[in-house]
């Protein structure tokens, strides 16, 4: 029909938009995070990009879901605010008509946003993971920026460096602060270079300068010149990230139906269910009436949505927490959303009824 083709031209039309305003809010917020983590070194420069990349596809299946319903919610708000929906209902099209084009919609993005939470989201945040996991297994004085004061990952100390040679490894002018066994320790050098040992230790050694000893509080300090002072670097066994149910592959999740795999399995679950559900919702919470305000229905509209992931998140929660089963955590998330679409069905249509009947 004419109103079917009218209405998946809007909604494609509006999606678009809706979504590239969405994802551009979405890179901007994660780049600025990104690049804050940089700056002080907890993220490489250089996996800038790719962890961007990673995370914008750990959020697309929300920010699809998000785009549909609220895509669905615009177009059908238009329509009655200019009143073309009363021309629709008086030729006799009734507003589950509107069901068939919603679905048609909406169905292949719901099976996007399954495969993303499924299978690629799941990939981009175990590979997010393997990056945090080397930029943590990076030396200490690599990760060191010129001018700038660092604190080791043991928190025992503190560097600082004036500059840094092209290598990376060598320095001029170097400052450490350290505590040992309740003793401060100060050194200052003119320069300084990593070193490795064959049997993988690493050093950092400091070349013509002087070391401060004593216990801070008390005047007891001893003061030492040296030509050349090696500092070890603390090296942990390389081991690989510890992987969570967040970025574990589904197969694994069903061959070890745990607490938290069975958690996480309800969430990649709920997502696709859900924004099937809100774009079914986004029919009757569309109704606007041209007299009145217009930001009723969205306020609504955001109400809901907020409500119903707070309920997959609540659900989730109680079932890795052994609360509730999985099976009737799923049951009665999608239930009671189900509920509230019928009934607002129900209460529009009776409204529509009534109105044709004065009329």
């Amino acid at each position: 029909m004419i109103f079917r083709r009218a209405a998946l031209q809007e909604f494609a039309n509006v999606a678009g938009a809706v979504f590239v305003a969405l994802l551009a809010i979405m890179i901007t917020t994660v780049l600025i995070r990104l690049l804050g983590q940089a700056a002080v070194g907890r993220v490489a420069s250089e996996a800038v990009l790719a962890l961007l990349g990673l995370s914008a596809l750990n959020y697309l299946p929300i920010l699809l879901s998000l785009t549909m319903f609220v895509a669905i919610l615009l177009t059908m708000s238009r329509v009655y605010r200019d009143s073309e929906m009363i021309i629709w209902f008086s030729s006799g099209v009734p507003l589950t008509a509107w069901v068939r084009p919603v679905l048609v919609f909406a169905l292949p993005l719901v099976a996007l946003i399954a495969l993303l939470v499924m299978f690629l989201t799941p990939w981009a945040v175990s590979k997010s993971t393997d990056y945090q996991q080397a930029v943590a297994e990076r030396e200490e004085l690599s990760q060191i920026r010129a001018g700038t004061f660092h604190e080791s990952r043991g928190s025992d100390r503190v560097f600082f460096v004036e500059s840094i040679a092209e290598d990376a490894l060598t320095v001029q002018n170097l400052f450490v602060s350290s505590v040992q066994h309740g003793r401060l320790g100060v050194m200052v050098s003119r320069g300084g270079y990593q070193e490795t040992l064959p049997n993988g230790d690493r050093f950092a050694v400091m070349l013509n300068g002087r070391r401060y000893e004593g216990v801070p509080g008390t005047p007891e300090y001893r003061v030492m010149d040296f030509e050349r002072y090696a500092i070890r670097i603390e090296t942990k066994e390389a081991k690989k990230a510890t992987g969570t149910p967040k970025g574990a592959p589904l197969p694994d999740l069903l061959a070890n139906p745990t607490r938290a795999n069975l958690a996480q399995l309800l969430w990649r679950i709920s997502i696709p269910v859900s924004a099937l559900t809100l774009a079914l919702l986004a029919i009757p919470l569309s109704f606007v009436n041209p007299r009145a305000g217009r930001a009723t229905n969205l306020v609504l509209a955001i109400l809901i949505f907020l409500i119903y992931s707070n309920l997959i998140n609540v659900a989730q929660a109680w079932v890795q927490q052994g609360k509730l089963g999985f099976a009737a955590a799923l049951a009665a998330t999608h239930l009671v959303m189900v509920v509230v679409l019928l009934a607002l069905f129900y209460r529009r249509i009776a409204a529509n009824t009534s109105l044709r009947l004065r009329r």
